[in-house]
């Protein structure tokens, strides 16, 4: 089965239609370049064996492999593991909520790019991510300015509909409370909102 992102990949070009008719461009195009001073804020947190969960073409998974940091990119878009690899990382074709290898061993996980909407539910795919880390492991998530949790179905193209989420930062502690985890750092920069958290 395709991905629905699939095309954006190649296009460089992602519009997401939700259900009411409401159109959101996403940065493609940022997804396929090099990593910018935004994405050094999350680089940075990640010291030791990393899961880019949602990898995209891999800019982040590929730089912090060119850094000495043994990191692994999974997607559920076949393109976007290709495209990893192509980069110089390591990806596979996974879903997050499926079998996942070094589960209960990554020191870090990156939900960058507005993964945190995954699945459309932020508290299970937090509790999730937590079973992937080790004990002391933190998961650094790229979230939304608002100050709200949204959910709604969306979709690609022509793609079936699936569940999302945005998360504000001001709905962060709330959210990350309910999944047992804490707020250790926050960062921003321009309109690109960032935050670390550990187990609670």
């Amino acid at each position: 089965m395709r991905s629905p992102f699939d095309s954006a990949l190649v296009t460089n070009s992602c519009v997401l239609e939700l259900a009411n008719g409401e159109r959101i461009e996403l940065p493609a195009k940022r997804w396929a370049a090099d990593p910018c001073l935004g994405d050094e804020l999350m680089l940075a947190r990640c010291s030791g064996p990393t899961l880019d969960i949602g990898c995209g073409p891999g800019r982040l998974t590929s730089e912090l492999t060119a850094r000495g940091i043994s990191s692994l990119g999974i997607d559920v878009s076949r393109t976007a593991v290709r495209l990893t690899r192509l980069r110089g990382g390591s990806a596979l074709r996974r879903d997050v909520f499926g079998r996942v290898p070094g589960e209960g061993r990554w020191q870090h996980a990156l939900l960058a790019d507005g993964n945190i909407g995954i699945g459309g539910d932020p508290v299970t795919l937090l509790r999730r991510v937590r079973e992937l880390l080790a004990p002391d492991g933190r998961v650094v998530i790229e979230v939304e300015p608002g100050h709200t949790l949204r959910r709604g179905h969306v979709r690609v193209g022509d793609s079936t509909w699936f569940p999302w989420a945005w998360l504000g930062i001001g709905a962060l502690e709330e959210i990350a409370d309910e999944a047992s985890l804490r707020v250790v750092w926050a960062g921003a920069h321009d309109s690109r909102h960032f935050t670390e958290l550990a187990a609670s």
